[in-house]
């Protein structure tokens, strides 16, 4: 769910059925969707594409309009009434929670939105598995610079950076203030950078943990542990919250063997399967898991220090003429009034009132402020995030919408004469009309959902093949009071953060 750059990190796949790579296609048998034009002629050529992309976006895809028919710049816009109309009932920690998983299982640098790729050169350099590779990178004694040095490498510990001399922390950054992390755009922007400072804490105090409890590889059981709950929490948490329960159940079953054994099977492997090693299928990542863009709010109220009488708004970010550059946007140290306080943004014993704040809903209108990104000129196609999404679409050779339905058996929602059967687009509208936009509908649930169990499945270091029955209530470096405190044995998100110590609370912060 990244919400990308003009050198846009994707990838093409080869059509072929009998290629397996680090890349394919769920479809391959489908043909690829372009729209038209008035004369029902393809649109083929770069400038009338991304024309045509850009009209899209710009017509079907904004939630606020102002009467000219442009975009309402993010800074404008009544947060309060937009959480009345578009907001779903997913706390909006969620959001960032999916670019942070997005970010642990795909990234290939060689790539551009700007070109075709070369089948011969497509490489998958993150590993799609939910390893968080994102934040060890390859270690400690790889590199080191991520560790703390003072420390021998079967004790690592991250580093970790202090806000204006604060106790809360920022990630360690270097003397242009780039973060030093696994992933350079988990400093995208303060949300995500602030979930990988709560992730690099919690490595830590599990590293504690197994050096009290005297554990020989204190750094190994702290990364397996945190890896486990991890992926327990993507699970049982995130994709619970996001796909059909129907489906949820079908897609990843636990089973108790006539012995007694554990066993976990997959119940979509017609949709997802491989035959040497789990694929990345671009239809999950150039369409479906890209729902989350409709999920990002426009501002957010980041935590109690910007004071109790007057907390306001502040944008993800703000690319309008004469913006004040008080927003969240990243690759910056973040600032004291932008370090998130975690109670507003997921369900917690201390949230109060109007929090958790609230995802906007799974629906086809995305946020202004992703119409005013940071990388070039407003409004740009390539600054006009729908824009860019339905383009890169095309461009992966994405069969449609409606043509992905009927090959899973399903008969397509309707879509207007003007819509376009963009697979993402579809899957966006299917939300919106079947599950009003609190989760995904039946196509864009059954592809997200085979893709997660498929890959927790083909990863032999997964929790459910090195240890089937393990749970985070079981495992001796987690504490009773981390799970959800108002329904025990229940373990979220949240957990993690309790186990970082971030701050959860206005008490918390100086």
């Amino acid at each position: 769910m990244t919400h990308g750059s003009a050198a846009t990190h994707e990838v093409t796949a080869p059509r072929s059925r009998f290629y397996q790579g680090p890349f394919g296609r769920l479809f391959d048998d489908l043909e690829p969707w372009r729209p038209v034009s008035a004369t029902g002629v393809p649109i083929t050529d770069g400038p009338a594409l991304e024309a045509w992309c850009l009209n899209a976006a710009n017509t079907l895809m904004i939630e606020k309009l102002q009467p000219d028919g442009t975009p309402t710049p993010p800074r404008d816009i009544d947060e309060d009434a937009m959480d009345a109309e578009f907001g779903s009932a997913i706390p909006a920690g969620y959001t960032y929670f999916g670019q942070f998983i997005d970010h642990d299982i795909t990234f290939d640098p060689t790539s551009s939105l700007q070109r075709q790729n070369d089948p011969n050169r497509l490489f998958n350099f993150r590993t799609p598995r939910f390893d968080l590779d994102n934040l060890y990178g390859r270690g400690p004694d790889d590199q080191p610079y991520l560790y703390d040095t003072d420390l021998p490498s079967s004790r690592a510990k991250f580093l970790l950076d202090t806000i204006d001399g604060t106790s809360v922390h920022d990630l360690p950054r270097n003397s242009k203030g780039r973060a030093l992390i696994g992933d350079p755009r988990n400093d995208e922007n303060s949300i995500v950078s602030q979930l990988h400072v709560a992730f690099l804490a919690a490595h830590n105090a599990l590293v504690d943990r197994a050096v009290a409890d005297a554990h020989p590889e204190p750094f190994a059981a702290a990364r397996t542990t945190l890896r486990w709950l991890y992926q327990w929490v993507v699970w049982r948490d995130f994709v619970k919250r996001i796909v059909d329960p129907v489906i949820h159940d079908v897609a990843l079953q636990k089973e108790t063997t006539a012995d007694g054994r554990t066993t976990w099977t997959r119940g979509l492997d017609d949709v997802y399967d491989w035959r040497d090693r789990p694929f990345m299928p671009v239809e999950f990542a150039g369409a479906a898991y890209r729902f989350g863009h409709s999920m990002v709010r426009s501002k957010y109220k980041t935590n109690f220090h910007r004071g109790a009488a007057d907390i306001h708004f502040v944008p993800i970010f703000d690319n309008t003429i004469g913006a004040p550059g008080d927003d969240l946007r990243g690759f910056r140290p973040v600032d004291i009034l932008n370090a998130v306080e975690w109670d507003w943004f997921l369900r917690m014993t201390t949230s109060i009132g109007e929090f958790p704040q609230k995802a906007h809903r799974i629906d086809t209108k995305l946020t202004n402020a992703l119409a005013f990104l940071h990388e070039g000129e407003v409004g740009a196609a390539n600054n006009v995030l729908a824009s860019r999404n339905l383009l890169r679409g095309i461009r992966l050779e994405l069969p449609s919408g409606p043509d992905v339905a009927r090959r899973l058996g399903l008969a397509p929602i309707p879509l207007g004469p003007e819509e376009p059967a963009s697979l993402w687009y579809y899957i966006l509208k299917e939300a919106e009309t079947t599950a009003d936009g609190n989760h995904l509908g039946t196509v864009g649930s059954i592809i997200v959902a085979s893709v997660f169990a498929g890959l927790l499945a083909g990863d032999p270091q997964s929790w459910i093949n090195v240890q089937p029955a393990w749970t985070p209530g079981a495992d001796p470096l987690l504490r009773p009071g981390e799970d959800d405190v108002d329904s025990p044995g229940r373990w979220e998100l949240a957990s993690i953060i309790r186990v970082a110590g971030v701050p959860t609370s206005a008490g918390q912060f100086p």
